[in-house]
């Protein structure tokens, strides 16, 4: 199962409506036809979360220095 594709639709929602085109067809979704789409619709989610992943890594270390000399700045008077 996927997370909840709510704040997804944005970046992948080409992905997201294709695979949601191929399940109206029951037969193509039950025979593994919808399988490619879905396998797009993963690498996109997946890239989605990595970049998002990498720039929370970003505003930490930024957040981390900000603190760290707060704290030294704060302690040095």
């Amino acid at each position: 199962m996927h997370p909840q594709l709510s704040d997804k639709k944005l970046v992948c929602k080409d992905f997201i409506q294709a695979l949601e085109d191929c399940h109206l067809s029951s037969w193509a979704r039950l025979t593994g036809g919808c399988n490619k789409y879905k396998d797009a619709m993963n690498v996109c989610l997946h890239g989605e979360s990595v970049a998002r992943s990498a720039r929370n890594r970003a505003n930490a270390k930024e957040r981390r220095v900000r603190r760290e000399e707060a704290t030294k700045a704060f302690f040095e008077d």
